[in-house]
């Protein structure tokens, strides 16, 4: 982001499978390369024959229509270079089968750190242009990872680089940094194309832009008075947007990543060598570089306080023992407890009831170590605050029967359920507002999902 743009050709001019090992450099041709002369190339431009033009006219309008109907948050406007864009992709089919491919596992990631946020969908086909989804990718000017960070950027909005990791690859940490981005520049800007834009450039180049071409924050109208890369990157990326929708239109075969999509997740609290994970359970070690990219020197370095993720494809339970045996003796003292795999439980295989506090730990650590939320604990413990102590006793459950709605000492846990909304959850309960359901469960924005579950305060 933020950086002379590269790396629109790239989703499909180069391979995009994702490397295990190794920071792979593109060097490509800019946007301006494949759209030196915006509109020169089209047939359009130097037809005589007026059936062709006929012809063209029902095409542009076919395209319009496509685009109309995916259109949601995102303006998905459809004109000659948003055309020059599709013409150019939809005859890369084995690229964007690819792209169609990995995004199978990393589109969930991109979108449910989006949806947290409240944030269009759509954004996530930014990684497609920016990275043909490639958690290894570095532009010329060093941004690096499926958003394409810079250093400065990254570190500002929270990101780690250190001698052991980057997390601008990390796929998870990475999608929420730039919810945060996307969050600040459409404050400023109040428009979603000129946001999108603000990702190539930067706001200060957009907002610079809006004053130059009159104060109105329409891209199409600011388009002229931004950097030529940014004049092309949004037609690019509507581009992008039909072509990942309308494969099928063109004959594009989906082409299944060349790793397992259905993944686990493990919480580390120690040093650990990915190798040796590897070969405990018996797994592809260069699948398990692709699923965990931002560890530099395949170690992750987890502790107590600040336990680190392990990403395995999903395995069969015998291995679950063989897990267990490296992560405990590779540190000598392991405290970590695996429940967080997901291992299938059964009437035989409870979940237990309490958690032991040990040092080091804290609420977040103990849900993710379970599965669970950090406000499901403090529900079912009666917690005002996170703060917790060694030694004390967490309940890994509700105390009362479980159900969509209970009871714990005064207040209501509320889960979830497909089509609810805080103003309509609100509803449900004697003055309750969408501001208190904010307020009572630390919520920034209204986005919400099914199976969380909410505090309601009886009133």
């Amino acid at each position: 982001m933020i950086r002379t743009f590269t790396f629109v050709t790239v989703i499909l001019l180069c391979s995009a499978v994702v490397q295990a090992k190794a920071t792979v450099t593109f060097v490509v041709s800019s946007i301006e390369d494949i759209n030196s002369k915006p509109g020169s190339n089209f047939p359009n431009d130097t037809l005589a024959d007026p059936s062709e033009d006929k012809l063209l006219a029902f095409q542009g309008s076919m395209y319009e229509d496509r685009l109309d109907s995916l259109e949601r948050t995102v303006p998905l406007n459809y004109n000659e270079f948003v055309q020059h864009y599709i013409d150019i992709y939809v005859q890369r089919k084995e690229q964007i089968g690819k792209m169609l491919g990995l995004s199978k596992y990393y589109f969930p990631i991109f979108e449910k750190a989006l949806m947290e946020a409240g944030l269009p969908d759509e954004l996530k086909f930014i990684t497609v242009i920016e990275s043909a989804l490639n958690p290894h990718a570095v532009s010329r000017s060093g941004a690096v990872g499926p958003w394409q960070f810079m250093y400065t950027t990254a570190k500002g909005y929270g990101l780690v680089m250190d001698n052991y990791v980057d997390e601008r690859k990390d796929p998870v940490k990475s999608s929420y940094a730039a919810t945060h981005y996307f969050l600040d520049a459409y404050k400023r800007i109040g428009d979603w194309l000129l946001t999108i834009a603000a990702f190539n450039c930067g706001t200060g180049a957009v907002t610079r832009a809006i004053e130059r071409s009159g104060g109105i924050a329409d891209f199409w109208k600011v388009r002229a008075f931004l950097p030529k890369e940014t004049q092309n990157y949004v037609p690019a990326f509507i581009a992008t947007v039909y072509a990942m929708n309308h494969y099928r239109d063109h004959d594009i075969k989906v082409r299944p990543a060349d790793f397992g999509v259905v993944t686990n997740v493990i919480p580390v609290d120690k040093r650990v060598s990915i190798g040796n994970v590897a070969k405990a359970a018996n797994l592809d070690i260069k699948e398990l570089l692709i699923l965990n990219p931002s560890y530099k020197r395949q170690i992750i370095n987890g502790s107590p306080g600040n336990p680190r993720a392990l990403v395995i494809p999903d395995v069969d339970n015998r291995m679950y023992a063989s897990l267990y045996e490296v992560l405990n003796s590779e540190a000598g003292r392991s405290q970590l407890i695996l429940a967080s795999v997901k291992k299938p439980k059964t009437e035989n295989d409870p979940a237990p009831q309490y958690h032991k506090v040990k040092a080091g730990q804290n609420l977040s650590s103990i849900a993710q170590m379970y599965d669970m939320t950090v406000q499901d604990l403090k529900v079912w413990n009666n917690l005002k605050v996170s703060t917790i102590v060694p030694g004390q006793n967490i309940r890994l459950s509700p105390p009362a029967r479980s159900s969509s709605e209970s009871t714990v000492r005064g207040y209501m846990n509320y889960r979830v359920k497909a089509g609810d909304t805080l103003s309509g959850i609100a509803e449900k309960f004697n003055g309750m507002t969408v501001s208190k359901l904010k307020a009572l469960n630390g919520l920034n924005g209204s986005a919400i999902v099914p199976g969380m579950r909410l505090i309601i305060n009886q009133l």
